[in-house]
Order: structure tokens, then C-alpha cells, then sequence
């Protein structure tokens, strides 16, 4: 049996492992025998070197199995979850989950904590007074069966490779890399106990998969190895070139989700809403193609029944259920400023990350696995691509607590908008399969 050192050293040098071999790897790391910066040796390692379509497949089920697998045979009707590869004002969670589970299909949804230079969707809903991600699998398991919908953080018995794997990706650079996705994606959806998964995949400055061509590799991956290991899987390639929504920060995108749930949100996270929950319902059984599933979806937001669902949703797991009707009882920030166009001109177009990281630098994200993140900070952008806007009208508000990171943010913010000469027509949100 290879050591850890020389397993390290098979993949620095190119080598490819076998089913055994990284069976090894993630038991050794889950069970403390090989430490952080090893495995953080290891993860660089495979970031630059790669990995076969083999070797991904084997360090998904590894991970998958490196804990408790939950069993939601118990609950009703299709499981279906969604997954998002992640993005600068990615509320889709927060919308989506109790939209889908008031048509009657069950979301069990185990999720992630940071996102690099934004918050996860559990740094947001901790953002709710009172929300509570971590719960045992049995409450888990409860909460679906009771109000249709939960999602918790990973814990420690469920998945805990990929739990300690994303926290040292997160910090060390090994982020968007297609198998290390693939493994952690599947990974918790088999763990979860998913019967399906639908997938949005970002593509853009603001995502992991910057070029269209890396985002299709990981679409196609992420079908082949979930499809492997026993579960439907639908993917779609959506624009992150520009944020989506207009809200940066945890309690800001609480608050556009709710607006969301009221019919009253951005366009193109109410049409992104729209279009993965109708794979969802069709997934899940409860309609028979996507134009009846999107009518379903659009009686649930204007008959409030979307609302109720995130109000019980959030009562069951701690938080006050209150704020689906006064936003004003989530985090606010005690500092703003606006940020003012330099010039005339039409938007045209983002550095999405930069103004993630213009969020970041407000305290919205974490640099590090043990930074806190304020959830009050964050932006709010008040122009799109394709916008005319002129000198010195807003760009954008910043909110943060800490009034010295306002300078830095506010020039971050001004590098990541760009504005032209030229009117442009806005970017297409979907891309073709």
C-alpha cells in the first residue's frame, strides 16, 4: 500500500490513481490521518494535472461513501435538488426550493458555506434571525417530510470529505476544477439522498468556468457521473457574465429572494426561477412538460402559496417567518454609499468577479475558511448591461459595517463596470445545449 507522500506524488508527477488508491486518500483525510496541508498538496496536484474520467467517477462514489448516506425512501414522491456551480448574486436557492416544494415535489438539500468572494446559500439563510443550518439527519429527514423542503449544512457524518475538501479548495486556488467539482457536486447529492438533480451551470467572469467550452465539459461530466451512480440529471448553461439579480451580499439576496416569491423581483432571477423549476416539476413527476410545470410555478407566486411555503420553511428551521412580510427585521449594514457613473455612456458589460469581490471587500465573503462574513455587508446594483446611464447618475449602493472598506469596494466596483460609447444589446441569460 502507497503512503499518502507517495500517492501525492503520483498525481504531482501525473500518474493516475486507482478506485483503491483514492478510496485511500479521502478515508485517510476524513479520518485525520493525513492532514491539511497534504491534502492541500494533493488537491493542487490534481487542479494541474487532472484527472481521468475514471479517477472522477471513483473520488465521487469514495466521497459520496465517506459518511452516512441518507435514506429518504420515507418521504413522498420524486426527490429532486438543484445545484448551482455558483456565481456573484446567486439567489436561486433561496427562490427556487420553496417554489418548487409548493407544486408538491420534496427539495432535500444539503449545501455549501462560502462561495469564494460571496457568501454560500447557508451564510444567506443564516442571515434570517434565528435560522438554523445545522440539524441532524433525522430532523432533516422530518423537516422534508413535514413542510416539503429543508436545507442544512453538510454534517459531519454526511458527506464529510467534501465538507473538509471545499473548505481547503476554497482558500487554496483549487476551486474550478472540472473533476473536483464533479466530485463534490454528486458527491453530496448522492449522500443527500436526491433521486435527481437539476444542474445550473455558470459560465463567464463571474463564474468558475470562465469560457463556454469549460462549462460544457463540466455539464457533460457532471451528467455522466451522477448518471453513473444511479441519478437523473438535467443540466443547463446560464450567463454569468453579469451578476444575476441585482442584490451582492447574504441579507441583501434574502431580501430580493422574498421579492422574488411576490412576483416582484429582477427579471432574469424570476426567469432563471422559472426555467429550473420547470425541469424540477417535470423531474419530480407532478407535470408533464415544462409549459405546464412553468404554469404551475407562476399560480404559486401570484397565489402566495410560494410565500407561505418559504414562511414554513423558515419557522421549521428556527427563523423568524416574519421577514417574508418585513424585510426590515434581516441585518442591515450601517454604512452606505452610492457609487456614481464617471461618464455618459451605456453599460457595457461586467467583470462579474470583480464585483464580487467589490461585495467581498465590504465583508459580504470570506477570504479565508475562518473569516466571519457581516451579513448586512454587500451592493445592490442599479444598472444591467445594455443600461444608458449619465455622469454622476448611480451605478450602484455599497453596505458594510466597516466604513474604511468603502474606498477599496468603491473603486473595485468602478473597475468591474464598464461603460462604452456604443449601445448594446443584453446578453442572451441561457445558453443553447
Amino acid at each position: 500500500m502507497k503512503s499518502i507522500e507517495e500517492l501525492i506524488e503520483v498525481k504531482r508527477d501525473g500518474g493516475s490513481h486507482s478506485a483503491d488508491e483514492l478510496r485511500r486518500l479521502v478515508d485517510a483525510f476524513v479520518s485525520g490521518e493525513m492532514p491539511d496541508y497534504q491534502m492541500a498538496a494533493w488537491l493542487m496536484a490534481a487542479f494541474i494535472r487532472g484527472m481521468s474520467s475514471d479517477e472522477t467517477a471513483w473520488l465521487t462514489e469514495a466521497m459520496a461513501h465517506s459518511g452516512r448516506v441518507i435514506d429518504l425512501s420515507g418521504v413522498p414522491g420524486v426527490k429532486v435538488d438543484k445545484h448551482s456551480t455558483g456565481g456573484v448574486g446567486d439567489t436561486t436557492t433561496l427562490v427556487l426550493a420553496p417554489l418548487v416544494a409548493s407544486c408538491g415535489v420534496p427539495v432535500a438539500k444539503m449545501s455549501g458555506r462560502g462561495l469564494g468572494f460571496t457568501g454560500g446559500t447557508l451564510d444567506k439563510l443564516e442571515s434570517i434571525p434565528g435560522f438554523r443550518v445545522e440539524w441532524d439527519v433525522d430532523a432533516f429527514v422530518k423537516m422534508v417530510q413535514v413542510t416539503g423542503l429543508a436545507v442544512i449544512a453538510q454534517s459531519p457524518d454526511i458527506d464529510p470529505a467534501d465538507k473538509k475538501m471545499y473548505a481547503l479548495r476554497d482558500v487554496t486556488a483549487t476551486v474550478p476544477s472540472v473533476p473536483l467539482i464533479v466530485g463534490s457536486i454528486i458527491s453530496k447529492k448522492v449522500a443527500g439522498g436526491a433521486d435527481a438533480i437539476v444542474l445550473d451551470v455558470k459560465v463567464g467572469s463571474g463564474a468558475f468556468m470562465k469560457t463556454e467550452a469549460d462549462a460544457r465539459a463540466l455539464a457533460a461530466e457532471l451528467a455522466r457521473v451522477g448518471q453513473l451512480l444511479g441519478r437523473r440529471v438535467v443540466c443547463i448553461l446560464t450567463d454569468m457574465d453579469q451578476p444575476l439579480g441585482r442584490a451582492v451580499g447574504n441579507a441583501l439576496e434574502v431580501r430580493e429572494a422574498i421579492a422574488t416569491l411576490k412576483g416582484e423581483g429582477p427579471a432574469d432571477l424570476t426567469e432563471l426561477c422559472l426555467v429550473l423549476g420547470a425541469k424540477m416539476l417535470v423531474l419530480g413527476r407532478v407535470a408533464g412538460d415544462e409549459r405546464e410545470a412553468r404554469d404551475l410555478l407562476m399560480s404559486a407566486i401570484a397565489s402566495g402559496r410560494a410565500l407561505d411555503t418559504f414562511r414554513a420553511w423558515v419557522a421549521s428551521q428556527g427563523g423568524d417567518p416574519a421577514v417574508a412580510d418585513d424585510v426590515s427585521l434581516l441585518p442591515a449594514a450601517a454604512h452606505t454609499r452610492v457609487v456614481r457613473a464617471p461618464r455618459t455612456g451605456w453599460v457595457s458589460g461586467f467583470d462579474a468577479e470583480g464585483v464580487g469581490r467589490a461585495a467581498m471587500e465590504l465583508g459580504a465573503g470570506r477570504a479565508r475558511k475562518e473569516d466571519p462574513i457581516d451579513p448586512g455587508a454587500g451592493l445592490e446594483l442599479g444598472v444591467k448591461t445594455g443600461d444608458r446611464v449619465d455622469e454622476g447618475s448611480p451605478l450602484a449602493t455599497l453596505f458594510t459595517n466597516d466604513p474604511s472598506r468603502l474606498d477599496e469596494a468603491e473603486r473595485r466596483l468602478l473597475d468591474a463596470i464598464h461603460v462604452g460609447d456604443e449601445e448594446i444589446e443584453p446578453p442572451p441569460l441561457f445558453l443553447e445545449a
